[in-house]
C-alpha cells in the first residue's frame, strides 16, 4: 500500500522582478498553508517523508507544513525535478520513488498536480488551488506500478474559511 500526498505551493507573490524560482509567498499564501497543515495535522506522522521542488514557493510551502506536522526542516528533501508543471514528468518522479517509501509528501506545481490527480485518484478536482491538498492511497507494493488509486483526503483553504 502506498499513500501520496500531493500539495500545491502556496499563493506566490509576482511584484518583485525575479525569476520564477525565487518567488516567495504573499501572506494569504501563508496564511492558507497554515490553515490547511493545522487542520490536516492529525491526519500525517512521521512515517511520511517530504519531498519538495526546488522552487522557493514551493519549500516555503513545505517548511510551513513540516512545521505543523511536527517534522524538521531537515526532513524536507529537495529534489529538482518536482520543479515542472507537466504531469508526465511529475508520474516519471513519482514512479521513481524507492519501494522502500510507503507514505510521502510532495510539495509542487500546478497544472502537474492536478492533472496527475486527476488521472491516478477517483474523484475529478477541476482545478488543485494553492495550498490545496489531495491525498491518493495506492493499491500497490511499488511505486513503477502505480494505477488508479483511491482519493482519501481533499483539503482545499477556501474549505475551511468562514
Amino acid at each position: 500500500m502506498k499513500n501520496l500526498i500531493l500539495i500545491r505551493h502556496a499563493k506566490s507573490s509576482w511584484e518583485e522582478p525575479i525569476s520564477d524560482k525565487d518567488r516567495g509567498l504573499t501572506e494569504r499564501g501563508k496564511n492558507d498553508a497554515a490553515l490547511v497543515s493545522l487542520y490536516c495535522s492529525n491526519l500525517i506522522n512521521d512515517n511520511f517523508v517530504l519531498f519538495s521542488s526546488s522552487a522557493r514557493r514551493a519549500f516555503d510551502t513545505a517548511t510551513i507544513f513540516a512545521y505543523n506536522f511536527s517534522f524538521s526542516l531537515n526532513d524536507i528533501i529537495i529534489k529538482e525535478n518536482l520543479y515542472t508543471f507537466d504531469e508526465n514528468l511529475l508520474e516519471k518522479m513519482i514512479r521513481s520513488l524507492s519501494n522502500d517509501l510507503e507514505n510521502v509528501i510532495l510539495f509542487g506545481h500546478n497544472a502537474a498536480i492536478t492533472n496527475f490527480v486527476n488521472k491516478f485518484g477517483d474523484i475529478f478536482i477541476e482545478n488543485v488551488p494553492t495550498s490545496g491538498l489531495v491525498w491518493i492511497k495506492f493499491d500497490s507494493h511499488e511505486w513503477k506500478l502505480l494505477t488508479k488509486g483511491k482519493t482519501q483526503k481533499v483539503q482545499f483553504p477556501r474549505d475551511l474559511k468562514i
